[in-house]
């Protein structure tokens, strides 16, 4: 990818390193390169004209060809229509270009259709008031990536949009550090494993994702970190990709589903849990500006410890 003179102009060509998008629709195609952005988002850009092919204004289900020269053209974003809102937070690192949050469970990242307030964008468009990036446009502006309204835990923020372009890439590449504590049912027969099954939305209920032979590469690493009573194991997962719900998609279909989790798991809880006991506790990147590796850490919250003490007796 090569970014003109212009920062909202972004140029493909689908040979050497696109090539295995010969073929493939050009909605789904720039969904999977530019992973920042939704796929709703990039077929809007398609709908209003604003990506091409050799000066052409192509449909969403265009197919590419081997050397077609993709434009994309990424609008002015439009004044943030969303609230500032004076929502305390666990700022456990901030300079002048990222802001690491440690995320309470309960709370959703950023606006979507039933949270349009109460969430960590809202949060920290009060606290950084202008310095956010705004390359994921109103409802998104610094968000990189994201964790599910249940999980807790690390979460950067990018204040502007050299630093946001930079983790993006960083996030694309896999090279970040990601690890997570999570309580799974089931013990295991090994004490460690990898989970390397793609993962694709699920064909019949949208809101979930599912195993799925065409979908995008998904690896998972895992570790046993202590067998607890009641048939229940304290791991530790480390994310080699990204994908929405990864870890609870891939420890079910090993039949190791989380503690809580009534998407992918049982439906009886014996907890009281709001969601899966999950906690994003490590991460790991080089400064966006600096190029300094830092590493952040973020203990469990109290509701996961209480389940321990009680799985520990």
């Amino acid at each position: 990818m090569d970014d003109s003179m212009e920062q909202d102009i972004l140029n493909f060509i689908i040979d050497h390193e696109y090539a295995g998008y010969i073929g493939v629709r050009i909605d789904k195609c720039l969904s999977e390169i530019m992973d920042d952005y939704s796929r709703a988002y990039i077929q809007k850009l398609i709908d209003d004209g604003n990506i091409t092919c050799d000066g052409k204004v192509l449909k969403s289900n265009y197919k590419l060809r081997k050397g077609d020269v993709i434009n994309v053209i990424i609008p002015e974003p439009i004044e943030l229509e969303i609230l500032p809102e004076n929502i305390p937070l666990d700022i456990i690192y901030e300079d002048n270009d990222i802001l690491i949050v440690n995320k309470p469970k309960g709370m959703v990242v950023h606006p979507a259709p039933g949270h349009s307030s109460g969430t960590l964008v809202n949060a920290i468009m009060y606290h950084c008031k202008d310095s956010l990036s705004t390359i994921n446009g109103v409802l998104r502006p610094g968000i990189v990536h994201r964790i599910d309204m249940d999980t807790t835990g690390l979460l950067m923020v990018c204040k502007n949009d050299v630093a946001h372009r930079v983790m993006s890439d960083k996030f694309k590449v896999h090279d970040i550090t990601r690890a997570y504590t999570a309580i799974c049912y089931n013990h295991f027969s090994v004490t460690e494993g990898t989970v390397d099954k793609p993962i694709a939305r699920h064909k019949v209920d949208r809101k979930k994702m599912a195993i799925d032979p065409n979908g995008r590469r998904a690896v998972t690493h895992y570790k046993v970190l202590e067998e607890l009573s009641n048939n229940f194991s304290l791991i530790e997962c480390r994310l080699e990709t990204g994908r929405t719900h990864q870890i609870r998609v891939h420890m079910a279909s090993i039949n190791h589903p989380l503690l809580g989790d009534e998407v992918y798991g049982p439906k009886n809880k014996p907890f009281k849990t709001e969601g899966q006991v999950l906690h994003a506790g490590v991460l790991g990147f080089e400064h966006p500006i600096t190029g300094e590796y830092m590493e952040f850490k973020a203990e469990v919250p109290e509701y996961f410890g209480k389940i321990l003490e009680r799985l520990r007796k």
